[in-house]
This record gives C-alpha cells, structure tokens and sequence, in this order.
C-alpha cells in the first residue's frame, strides 16, 4: 500500500494535457470543412435542377 510520501511524476499528467487540447482543435477544423462542402454541394445541386428546369421541354 502507499504511504501517501511518494513522489508522483507531474510531467506525464502535464503532456496529457496538452494533447487533450490539441485534439479538439482539429474536430472544429474538420466540422468547418465539412459544413463548407455541404453548403458547396448544395449550392452545385441548386444550380444542376434549374439547369434541368430550364432545358425541359414545357410544351409536350
């Protein structure tokens, strides 16, 4: 059992740390990204259906 005197190492506590925040900067990057993509292909879905509506043949 421990006498509750030993010397704990802080120096992997502290480099955990770091990586805990490191990590969810990159899920922000890469939500952006993807909303970016989802408005693009939105906007190239948009412009393919009115190039449709606008070639289709109203007189049939």
């Amino acid at each position: 059992m421990s006498t509750g005197k030993e010397q704990l190492e802080v120096d992997d506590l502290v480099e955990s740390d770091e990586d805990d925040v490191a990590e969810p900067v990159v899920v922000e990057v890469a939500k952006t990204n993807l909303s970016k993509r989802r408005t693009i292909d939105n906007l190239l879905e948009e412009r393919r259906l009115q190039k449709q509506l606008a070639d289709y043949d109203f007189d049939l």
